[in-house]
């Protein structure tokens, strides 16, 4: 039997989830988080096969949460389930630590391949997914702006663009403002932009919000 830790903070969703997975007969949802800080509270808790992760809960989530959790249990096989598309986020998930990464429009019809895959000791990512994480084990020449950030600085380069002041995203991630400042600064480096302006057309136009 497949142990599942189903990890989204809307309700609705891992009711649609359960039911997805309810007759399969191999796998179990044997718990259930809102929150990355429930997510880690129950991976210390109990034993599971698979922890299936929202991308975008509150507190700690993402890329942070995978790590967090990989931390504590390297052996725990993590399914990304997330809205954002494949492109925005694949590869960073499956570099922290995830083994597939599945979105949330393609969940009813893949959800329980992808769990039995990974728990079987596989992977399941597209074979898009796959290419990239064969070329993007090193910064490149012609490689785009935004996969030379790290994963901090991409976390950051998101709520910036999302309009999120400086605050608000020291507040969100637990940094001073300073810090937070200063990664703005290097981000826009990086990515050769002139100001906050060019960042935000810069999500726009990659479809990175």
């Amino acid at each position: 039997m497949i142990r599942v830790l189903l990890a989204d903070d809307h309700a609705v969703v891992r009711a649609g989830l359960r039911e997805i997975l309810a007759d399969t007969g191999d796998i179990v949802v044997a718990g259930e988080a809102a929150n990355g800080q429930e997510v880690l509270a129950k991976v210390r808790g109990e034993a599971y096969d698979v922890a299936v992760l929202d991308m975008t809960m509150p507190g700690r989530s993402g890329i942070e949460l995978i790590k967090l959790v990989k931390a504590e249990k390297p052996q725990l096989r993590i399914l990304v389930l997330s809205m954002h598309s494949e492109h925005q986020y694949a590869v960073r998930a499956v570099k922290a630590g995830a083994s597939g990464y599945l979105t949330k429009e393609s969940a009813a019809d893949e959800l329980v391949a992808a769990i039995r895959r990974i728990a079987a000791g596989g992977a399941y990512v597209t074979p898009e997914t796959a290419e990239r994480l064969v070329h993007d084990s090193s910064p490149r020449a012609g490689a785009a702006p935004h996969t030379l950030l790290s994963d901090r600085e991409f976390q950051i380069f998101q709520s910036i663009a999302a309009g999120k002041s400086i605050t608000e995203i020291a507040q969100q991630l637990a940094l001073s403002v300073k810090t937070v400042s200063t990664h703005k600064t290097r981000i826009l480096e990086k990515m050769k932009l002139a100001n906050q302006a060019e960042l935000v057309r810069y999500a726009v136009e990659n479809k990175l919000l």
